[in-house]
């Protein structure tokens, strides 16, 4: 998942009720911009739900040569072919997940503003960290408030790529692409965007890369 530019990952709002018409949405959205992953958010759900939701939008994600993951569920991350599972500190652990989906799968871990937790989860074998909340959000009760520098300290220090989440809108994300964080987690910042998500991911890839144009 890696790449010199800072990319972005998108999470999928969080609720829907027609998959299929999402599907169409998601699509056009890949397609105006650089997405490297999706990542399938589905608290409290059935495993029905999700299989559903997977089958859905997994052709639109491989379609586009973007890396579907799933939240939480490792189990069911491996049985829906999804290309890895997001795993909070309170989900399965990293050994656990890594040993579910197997080696050549994605596995991230949330490390919230801890640099012990991201150095553990960075040595254990973490394809990437999650750093976070860094703005407000109404996605979901972040339990901590991250200051960017830990992106900065993160990006220099080490090599496992990092990722921004938490209230990451096009205003504001320019002071976490210049840390040198490798992607930027997005959920109501493209799909309650104003103008579309579509006109989201175009505005958001525009300073991204006005960002790592300008010189050191």
């Amino acid at each position: 998942m890696s790449d010199p530019a800072c990319r972005l990952y998108l999470i999928t709002p969080p609720r829907l009720d027609d998959w299929a018409a999402f599907a169409e949405t998601l699509k056009r959205t890949l397609a105006a911009g650089d997405v490297a992953c999706l990542q399938l958010r589905m608290k409290d759900e059935s495993d029905d739900a999700i299989r559903r939701a997977v089958a859905a939008i997994r052709p639109v994600c491989h379609g586009a040569d973007v890396a579907l993951l799933l939240n939480d569920r490792p189990d069911l991350a491996k049985d829906t072919g999804c290309d890895g599972v997001h795993v909070g500190q309170t989900d399965a652990s990293y050994a656990q997940a890594r040993a579910i989906v197997g080696a050549d799968a994605i596995v991230g871990v949330t490390c919230h503003d801890s640099r012990h937790l991201a150095m553990i989860a960075g040595e254990a074998g973490a394809d990437y960290v999650a750093f976070g909340a860094f703005f407000p959000t109404t996605t979901k009760e972040p339990p901590t408030q991250a200051d960017p520098e830990i992106l900065r300290w993160w990006s220099e220090m080490m090599i496992v790529p990092s990722v921004a989440i938490g209230g990451i809108t096009v205003e504001n994300c320019t002071p976490l692409v210049e840390t040198g964080t490798d992607f930027l987690a997005v959920c109501n910042g493209v799909w309650g965007y104003p103008e579309g998500p579509e006109a989201a991911v175009r505005a958001f890839v525009r300073v991204i890369a006005e960002i790592c144009a300008q010189p050191d």
